[in-house]
């Protein structure tokens, strides 16, 4: 899209609500408001429960007593701003998953789309724009990370006049992503150092990065100035983050909150629930494990 199409976009509100989605009348009385305790920021990831609307999904966080949402990209921003529903990680420059900026081919292209969203992240009062190395498709770690830095400089200049934080996410190749390049948090770490700016760092997604190479605590505790956001999800089986699953959360979120971050961490766990109020219910009791 041209900028000024994307702004049309912007403009059209709620018409970018997803017919067949649960309306905000639809949700469970159950969900009640809650006092955080003020450590965590929480969001969650908006694809997750995307059996509700934009407008239900907003709805339901505020009844939880958070106000962020991960992952919306610009046709949503006006409902979210209509509830006073942050977006906490926006998407929508990226051209999927697997082609990315370690392979030059694409960098014309996400070039240009991430100056656009850059501009409109920065327009709308949003601070995160997401993006991804790609996959390796047979090409070596050093090739990887020169092809990113080749690409990622040449948008970083308008980011930083912008405001805003440009954050690789973490996958893991040897369950969700194969392939996947940028699945080690130490490569993260080396393209964050050869771009040089701090308005490029790593989205460290837990459930990856348990999955890839574990020592979880003592990543976040040792490098997390290489971090500018967090993702959680039950391993194994990317599910709800309780007593099913290998990690405890609590302590996770202590370490987080022990290295001084103020940015927000996003659920991004598949509630196995068999109907929406249990699925529901699920985020809540992830919200209350994690808000330590």
């Amino acid at each position: 899209m041209k900028r000024r199409q994307l702004i049309q976009t912007i403009a059209a509100g709620t018409a970018g609500l997803l017919t067949g989605q649960k309306t905000v009348a639809a949700l469970p009385a159950a969900a009640a408001d809650e006092a955080m305790r003020g450590n965590i920021n929480h969001s969650v990831c908006s694809w997750t429960y995307n059996f509700l609307s934009p407008d239900a999904m907003c709805t339901m966080v505020k009844k939880m007593g958070f106000a962020a949402i991960d992952l919306v990209g610009p046709k949503d921003w006006l409902t979210l701003k209509a509830h006073g529903v942050y977006s906490s990680m926006c998407n929508g420059a990226e051209l999927n998953l697997v082609d990315g900026w370690n392979d030059k081919t694409f960098h014309p292209v996400l070039i240009k789309n991430y100056t656009e969203h850059i501009n409109l992240v920065a327009d709308a009062g949003y601070l995160n724009l997401i993006c991804f190395s790609g996959n390796r498709r047979g090409m070596d770690d050093e090739t990887g990370l020169n092809n990113c830095v080749a690409g990622l400089k040449q948008i970083m200049g308008i980011a930083e006049k912008r405001g805003v934080t440009i954050q690789m996410e973490l996958f893991n190749s040897k369950v969700d992503h194969k392939d996947y390049m940028c699945d080690k948090t130490a490569w993260g770490i080396e393209l964050c150092k050869r771009i040089g700016s701090p308005n490029f760092k790593l989205l460290y997604d837990i459930y990856h990065m348990q999955i890839n190479e574990g020592d979880v605590i003592r990543t976040i505790t040792d490098h997390h100035h290489y971090f500018g956001h967090y993702h959680t999800a039950g391993v194994p089986g990317r599910h709800e983050i309780d007593e099913t699953q290998e990690l405890f959360y609590p302590a996770i979120m202590r370490a987080i909150v022990a290295t001084g971050y103020k940015g927000y961490v996003a659920q991004e766990f598949i509630p196995t629930g068999t109907d929406d109020a249990a699925k529901i219910k699920a985020l809540k009791k992830a919200i209350s494990i994690c808000d330590v």
